[in-house]
């Protein structure tokens, strides 16, 4: 059994509607569903009455519905003791970042940051988007790193979770010389991302521009990983939308070779505003000098 089953449980209990807590916890409404469902086998009852509109609580469910907030409310206030007892936490931020730009991006990024106000200490969480939007959502983490494009949308309340630029990136699509391409006029493979997943809805996108290749599907990577998608690329299984950055030596060594448009990304930090410790701000502080002066530095070359 999972917390955020329990969590699930309780927004649903609230708004009575599977779509408008699916939102509000940043999954899918199919993830959200699979959630409660398997809160539902763990428990070996029904909980919801799904024959209803607006959905309602069984007889079960309503029983549960107390345990249920007892126990998230006691394990988010243990949690909370615990962090506020170890005080080297204090000199300590947390950053959920998505894998590629946990290791590509944030060493030399965190170490530009320790050279503006010293010795920090952190702790990564290296995830999918949705794990990494839901760490900070549920307070365990005081930043988020990640990609951004205008036609995938990020969630986050402006007020509450507010972010600066810190980098720029880009979407290409690539394949291996070891690809055997016999007939141009054919679809190639395309290794693809899940399609709800983040990088799978801006490789969506990005393969209904001009200039990109006739493909079909012929893997799916279910967990979202760009690194995994560009090792099978490297091995000729198909083409792959990837960070530029991600495959940046394999395009120079010409182990990987473009084949289409290129789609600018951002990089983003967000923050928590509710989390408001004195490192938080002053790490906050220098990512803000850090993006003027790369700013700064771009208006000088232009």
């Amino acid at each position: 059994m999972e917390l955020k089953w329990l969590e699930d449980f309780l927004s649903l209990a609230r708004t009575g509607n599977f779509s408008r807590s699916a939102e509000e916890r940043h999954v899918t409404q199919s993830a959200f569903s699979r959630r409660i469902q398997a809160l539902e086998l763990w428990l070996g009852v029904s909980l919801i009455d799904r024959s209803n509109y607006p959905t309602t609580l069984t007889e079960e469910g309503r029983q549960f519905l107390e345990t249920a907030e007892e126990t998230v409310r006691m394990l988010h206030a243990s949690r909370l003791n615990l962090q506020a007892s170890n005080r080297p936490s204090t000199q300590m931020v947390g950053v959920a970042a998505l894998h590629t730009l946990s290791l590509r991006f944030f060493p030399r990024w965190f170490r530009e940051i320790e050279d503006k106000i010293g010795a920090v200490g952190s702790r990564l969480l290296p995830d999918d988007f949705h794990s990494c939007l839901q760490a900070i959502v549920e307070g365990g983490y005081d930043f988020l790193l990640t990609f951004h494009h205008p036609n995938v949308p990020i969630l986050l309340e402006p007020e509450l979770y507010p972010h600066i630029v810190v980098g720029s990136d880009s979407f290409v699509i690539v394949r291996s010389p070891k690809l055997a391409i016999a007939d141009e006029t054919k679809p190639l493979p395309l290794l693809s991302y899940a399609s709800n997943s983040f990088l799978g809805r801006v490789a969506t996108f990005a393969q209904a521009q001009a200039g990109a290749p006739s493909v079909h599907v012929a893997h799916t990577n279910e967990n979202a990983m760009a690194e995994a998608l560009k090792f099978m690329a490297l091995e000729g299984h198909g083409l792959a939308w990837l960070p530029r950055s991600l495959v940046a030596r394999e395009l120079e060594e010409n182990a990987l070779v473009v084949t289409g448009p290129e789609i600018p990304l951002e990089i983003r930090l967000y923050r928590s505003g509710r989390r408001t410790r004195a490192i938080v701000e002053k790490v906050w502080g220098a990512a803000k000098a850090l993006a003027a002066d790369s700013m700064q530095n771009w208006n000088k070359i232009v």
